[in-house]
């Protein structure tokens, strides 16, 4: 794996837990991602944005959402916003946050954002933490090679947004 490149901010939620699961995770408090869709007129989601990870990050090479660490004090959507639009350029003024998906280990947890794009979005790197950002088509997201935890949530996630962009935050 190359060398974490210099220049990246080192956030105060940074870190590696060693979980009751038996794997390490990142992010002291926990840690988030957004999964940003659009939807056609029937209300199914059509692309998603995904995050082609750097080669010097953890499963660097794979695809997977934009998100990382939570700050103290922050809460998971909260968290996905922020590294959405640090690392994918995503414009929290232009989505609806439509519910959330935690990965709960006890220690330590993942919570998925779910939204959907209500305005322009342009994705694209805007950190040294990605070789691309992409609208995805959602019949293509397995054609990709997935980051290993996303790649076990995908097949639920993509039921939850399939035809649901009047579902309340939960």
């Amino acid at each position: 794996m190359p060398p974490r490149p210099s220049g990246l901010h080192p956030q105060p939620g940074d870190g590696w837990v060693e979980c009751t699961c038996g794997r390490r995770h990142w992010g002291l408090h926990g840690a988030a991602g957004l999964l940003l869709f659009r939807a056609d007129h029937q209300g199914r989601a059509t692309d998603v944005v995904l995050q082609h990870r750097a080669l010097w990050s953890d499963q660097g090479g794979t695809w997977g959402l934009p998100g990382g660490a939570l700050a103290p004090g922050e809460s998971p959507v909260q968290g996905a916003l922020r590294e959405a639009h640090e690392e994918a350029g995503i414009d929290p003024g232009a989505l609806a946050v439509l519910s959330t998906h935690a990965l709960d280990h006890g220690p330590w947890s993942y919570t998925t954002v779910l939204a959907r794009s209500t305005g322009r979005q342009r994705p694209r790197p805007t950190d040294p933490e990605s070789l691309a950002i992409s609208w995805v088509r959602v019949a293509e997201v397995d054609d990709r090679p997935l980051l290993g935890a996303f790649a076990d949530a995908w097949p639920s996630l993509r039921a939850r947004i399939d035809g649901r962009t009047d579902e309340p935050s939960s």
